[in-house]
């Protein structure tokens, strides 16, 4: 497996592929470009947290992906960009005939992966530290890995949870998916942040597969997850 960073404005990612030969810095690099000449046309698609009514047929794939992902997420565009992002960047590197990628940006994973793959956990929680993970068990669609948290990072979060990780089938509405229901972990006591999430989780099912919510001393999951490992930090880099 090849190793690989790369850095694109805004955009950092982690690459780990079977493939030898690509140009995936040159088709991120376009998909950075197709964005960016958008926003200065409606800079709404930059600034608002709700999703919006777009009627234009032609848009720029990356655009349209987080626009549709939005709608389906209750959140902004902007909320789905680094999902959209690695979702893209792994859809390019399986039209070059890869099987087994993992394409890491800013915390939201694609992968495709034809071996047993951990995938790290990283929450800061006082309690469980840095020391899960998911085992990914072999498969051949992609799969999404985004998380979102009121204390790590610099997304927006209106939330206080440690990490919302929601794992389906688009990495994109994941990513939204992880945003929105991070802002509800929130209420008087922990049990209520856990309670208030969980019951935003409830309304957008059929759009993921499982998610991890960990917020103090509680965790709570919904749906399907991958087994859950303990393990050690400095050995998972993805």
């Amino acid at each position: 497996m090849n190793h690989e960073e790369i850095d694109l404005g805004e955009t950092h990612i982690r690459l780990r592929t079977d493939l030898s030969k690509h140009d995936l810095k040159h088709c991120i690099y376009s998909l950075r470009s197709d964005l960016k000449n958008y926003i200065v046309k409606n800079e709404d698609f930059l600034l608002s947290l709700e999703p919006l009514n777009l009627i234009d047929e032609n848009l720029p794939l990356i655009v349209k992906t987080m626009h549709e992902s939005s709608l389906k997420a209750d959140v902004g565009p902007m909320a789905c960009v680094a999902g959209a992002i690695s979702q893209l960047s792994l859809d390019y590197l399986i039209e070059k005939g890869s099987k087994n990628s993992i394409v890491e940006n800013g915390g939201d994973i694609a992968l495709i992966n034809n071996t047993t793959t951990l995938c790290g956990i990283y929450s800061n929680n006082r309690i469980l530290g840095n020391s899960i993970a998911f085992k990914i068990k072999p498969r051949k669609r992609q799969l999404g890995i985004c998380t979102s948290s009121g204390k790590i990072g610099h997304s927006i979060s209106f939330g206080s949870a440690d990490s919302v990780t929601v794992i389906g089938k688009s990495p994109s509405i994941a990513d939204g998916l992880a945003t929105r229901i991070a802002n509800d972990v929130n209420g008087e006591t922990s049990q209520d942040k856990i309670t208030n999430a969980l019951e935003t989780a409830e309304n957008f099912r059929e759009f993921y597969e499982g998610i991890l919510i960990i917020s103090d001393e509680n965790i709570a999951t919904i749906g399907k997850l991958p087994e859950i490992v303990e393990t050690n930090e400095f050995n998972v880099k993805l």
